[in-house]
């Protein structure tokens, strides 16, 4: 390991570790305060030490459950908490799904047990044996085994991509909200010179313990897109002053931005060497559990929703992504301006006011018909 690296990173590990202690407790302040989500009933179907699968059954806060086309399993960013999915009645992006006449399904990345085996914590875990083994568990819970919709925001969407590349078979419907997935040149955004100029990923893990802190994934992003993690939250927040509905929202995703946890230290090489650096997924040279990934693999059809103006998520990520797919793919692109009241515009999607007024009956139009019409119904 680079001396330099464990001696900047070594001593700083214990503070980041003491600073998202400190960035939690300030989140539970805020739940106290009653900016904490507003979620929808679910239960908890399977537990593993890094996920667990929760179901929701309760359609829209009623006791009536909705006549269902298809199931929808949902793949959240492995960094902070998935309730960004469902942050209040208005604003909850499993409720729209519901409403699109899907069984909802989530994914939810946890912390290990204490003294729980590490085991491989990388892309073969997160982005192809967990979601087996729920989409096997919500075979057994709901008794449909047909082929299911995934869909899935920031990095949780670049997972969902690669599982539908391994296992297109098992896949009806791909939906991609504000989703890295190619990351040559321009495509990388915002990250692009901090990539180029950042020691390998290896030599950060080992100096920051086999983990790496969410106070550290936090620090990173605010260095490499201070207008988007740091201007554009300070100026949501004055422009939500005067919208009291808007102002309540942009306090939630505040607490929610203080709830994140570690991220693997494999998971975080291989994001970091695999896909950022090498891009090996666009280039189709991406091997996961012995299987090759690649976007020409992907059957279903692709629903992919972006920010023309983001820096984070660069419209030239998508252009790409679409372009490898296989010739005549059902592909579609849709366009999110951005918000008010979501303090991070790349979350916007989900949490948007606009976004469940105008965006969201365009997604379940698509998915009704894409679930009534594919093939691979059953």
């Amino acid at each position: 390991m680079n001396d330099g690296i464990r001696e900047t990173l070594g001593p700083l590990r214990h503070v980041l570790e003491q600073v998202d202690m400190i960035r939690r407790d300030r989140g539970r302040w805020l739940s106290a305060c009653g900016f904490g989500p507003i979620e929808t009933p679910s239960r908890t179907v399977r537990t593993w030490p890094r996920a667990e699968l929760r179901a929701y059954d309760d359609a829209g806060g009623t006791s009536q459950q909705l006549p269902t086309t298809a199931v929808a399993l949902i793949v959240p960013a492995p960094i902070k908490q998935a309730y960004v999915w469902d942050l209040a009645p208005e604003v909850s992006a499993v409720r729209r799904m519901q409403e699109a006449a899907l069984r909802v399904y989530l994914l939810r990345w946890t912390e290990p047990e204490h003294g729980a085996a590490e085991g491989d914590d990388g892309l073969a875990t997160y982005a192809e044996s967990l979601i087996v083994q729920s989409l096997d568990a919500i075979a057994v819970d709901c008794g449909c085994p047909s082929p299911v919709v995934i869909a899935g925001h920031s990095l949780g969407g670049t997972l969902a991509a690669i599982f539908t590349a391994l296992h297109p078979e098992r896949v009806l419907a791909l939906v991609l909200l504000e989703a890295p997935v190619s990351f040559e040149g321009p495509a990388a955004g915002a990250f692009a010179p901090m990539l180029r100029a950042a020691p390998p990923a290896d030599e950060i893990v080992a100096a920051l313990g086999g983990q790496v802190p969410g106070s550290f994934l936090d620090l990173v992003t605010v260095a490499a897109a201070p207008d988007a993690f740091q201007w554009e939250p300070l100026q949501d927040a004055m422009m939500s002053l005067y919208d009291p509905l808007a102002l309540r929202t942009h306090l939630q995703i505040v607490r929610w931005t203080l709830d994140e946890f570690p991220l693997p230290g494999r998971l975080f090489v291989q994001v970091v060497e695999d896909l950022y650096r090498g891009d090996r997924f666009i280039r189709s040279t991406l091997h996961v559990g012995g299987r090759l990934a690649s976007p020409a693999n992907i059957t279903a059809p692709v629903l992919v929703v972006f920010n023309p103006h983001s820096r984070v998520i660069p419209p030239s990520s998508i252009a790409r992504f679409i372009d490898a797919l296989p010739p005549n793919a059902d592909a579609q692109a849709l366009h999110y301006e951005g918000d008010i009241g979501v303090a991070v515009q790349h979350v916007g999607v989900l949490v948007g006011h606009n976004a469940h007024r105008r965006l969201w009956p365009v997604i379940q139009n698509w998915l009704r018909q894409r679930c009534q019409n594919n093939p691979k119904q059953t």
